[in-house]
């Protein structure tokens, strides 16, 4: 078998060139991470991996994203198109698990056809010219450690192409209002009042259209715009347009987020506002709230304010209001997505940079103590990964404060013991983000190692006793990585998470 020469991985432009391959080679990175990752054996030989219940051995080149595998038969290797990858890795999980499972292949497939309908579309679309909204709009690619990051329920193109971020979307909400005495809200829910007017006796509920598209023939909203419980008034006068969340909207005019139930599945979950969610969301995020209001530095938590919804379709027709960004960002800086700093778009701070030291420090000051203050003095877990995280940066590039959101990840001590807590902590914190980030700064800048900066800031926290845990963080082994594979082909609740082991590169040191 011939060697592997190792470069940086690039897929084929996002503008040009042949959409089919650009959409394969999307498709196949995350795919091949998580086979990589959760089910195959690494073998001596670079770039090469054995699948363990029949040897089989996969080839494929660069690391952080891999792309062009390639599989060992009859001598010599042959590559692997997207839909021989997805034929293989079924084969794989099921010699693994003894479980069938058609439905993950099949959102495997259509995760790749969502990406090729993206390609097309921003290749016919201009950027937006606001930088955090491109930001947010920027993630092709999606979740890098998921089989079928962006699937989208399997619909037609053209039920949920018009609200995809990725296709720099914006839209009108649809207004509907609803009787008086079937609303059901809680905490601060006044910003939903701007959007429109509602009759006398009704009160305003904007609704996601591609939700109430999915949602309006069910029984109990039929029944309730026969009886007038539920009115339509229109569109909004202005368009929002969807975060990297997809159901999440922000009105800029408005400076307010807004997120919306959506009956589809996105990664592992069908994403409603669950009742249960809900519920607990007031207390969730007050606690949050008050942590990082007390906490030190210009750390700032998006507060999910309150809900409001209709009581015959409490889940359905349910809208949760986030604070906006103008109440908290620090004067002069630009919000950008985390998560699109990794995946990368134009205006990226990190294309600029000619040394990262100075940059990745300042970054690690920003996100680190927040997240681990919240835990260790207020038992707060903040789902600090990519996509849930706002840098803040200055005119020159350099991230001056992070923002954190989304209360419905939080988890509160003691309702979860302090080490699953923790060990969900470090997944998000660590696995999830810092060590994209630092995968990405390893491959553009050879040489450099991103790990002593990381060990250094928890080491800054290990000092005043509040944190044991860090200790045993620098020094395992190992580190927790969330099995999105395994946990949807053996169809686990997505909330239900499972880790494999993973080299830690903070014990090597």
């Amino acid at each position: 078998m011939d060697r592997v020469d190792f470069k940086p991985t690039v897929f084929p432009p996002l503008t040009r060139g042949d959409t089919d391959e650009a959409a394969d080679a999307y498709a196949a990175a995350p795919l091949l991470n998580c086979l990589l990752r959760e089910v195959a054996d690494p073998t001596p030989e670079p770039g090469v991996h054995r699948l363990p219940a029949d040897g089989t051995l996969l080839r494929v080149r660069g690391t952080r994203r891999p792309v062009e595998p390639e599989v060992y038969a009859d001598g010599d290797w042959r590559p692997l198109g997207h839909a021989e990858l997805v034929r293989l890795t079924a084969d794989a999980l099921f010699r693994a698990t003894g479980v069938a499972n058609s439905e993950l292949p099949a959102e495997m497939t259509g995760s790749r056809d969502v990406v090729a309908a993206l390609l097309r579309a921003r290749a016919r679309t201009t950027p937006p010219e606001d930088p955090y909204r491109r930001s947010e709009q920027s993630l092709v690619l999606g979740h890098p450690h998921h089989p079928a990051p962006k699937v989208r329920g399997g619909g037609p193109v053209a039920d949920w192409l018009p609200y995809a971020p990725e296709a720099y979307a914006a839209f009108p909400l649809v207004l509907l209002a609803v009787r008086e005495d079937a609303v059901v809200e809680d905490g601060d829910t006044a910003a939903l009042d701007a959007f429109g007017d509602a009759p006398p006796g009704y009160r305003l509920l904007p609704a996601h259209p591609w939700q109430l598209a999915l949602t309006e023939s069910s029984p109990q909203i039929r029944e309730a715009f026969a009886d007038g419980r539920l009115l339509r008034l229109g569109r909004t006068a202005r368009s929002l347009w969807p975060t990297a969340a997809v159901r999440t909207l922000y009105a800029p005019e408005d400076d307010v987020f807004v997120k919306f139930s959506l009956d589809v599945r996105i990664t592992n979950d069908i994403r409603r506002l669950w009742r249960h969610d809900l519920v607990e969301l007031r207390a969730t995020d007050a606690a949050t709230t008050a942590a990082f209001a007390a906490g030190h530095g210009p750390a700032a938590w998006l507060g999910d304010r309150g809900y409001r919804t209709a009581g015959f379709a409490f889940e359905e027709l349910a809208v949760l209001v986030r604070d906006g960004l103008a109440g908290h960002l620090v004067p002069g800086a630009t919000p950008l997505l985390a998560a699109a700093l990794v995946e990368g778009f134009d205006g990226n701070p990190l294309d600029r940079l000619t040394d990262p030291a100075e940059w990745w420090a300042a970054y690690l000051r920003q996100v680190v103590p927040p997240v681990l203050e919240a835990f260790a003095r207020h038992g707060v877990v903040v789902e600090a990964h990519l996509q849930n995280t706002v840098v803040a940066v200055d005119a020159a590039g350099r991230p001056v404060q992070a923002l954190f959101r989304d209360a419905e990840g939080v988890k509160l001590l003691p309702g979860v013991t302090r080490e699953a807590g923790w060990e969900r902590l470090v997944y998000c914190l660590v696995v999830n983000h810092l060590a994209e980030l630092a995968a990405l700064l390893a491959e553009r800048f050879p040489g450099v190692d991103p790990w002593p900066a990381v060990r250094a800031e928890l080491l800054r926290h290990d000092s005043d006793g509040d944190l044991p845990e860090i200790a045993a963080l620098l020094n395992s082994p190992t580190l927790p990585g969330k099995t999105n594979l395994l946990l949807r082909w053996t169809g686990a609740d997505g909330a239900d998470a499972r880790y494999v082991p993973l080299p830690n590169p903070l014990a090597a040191l």
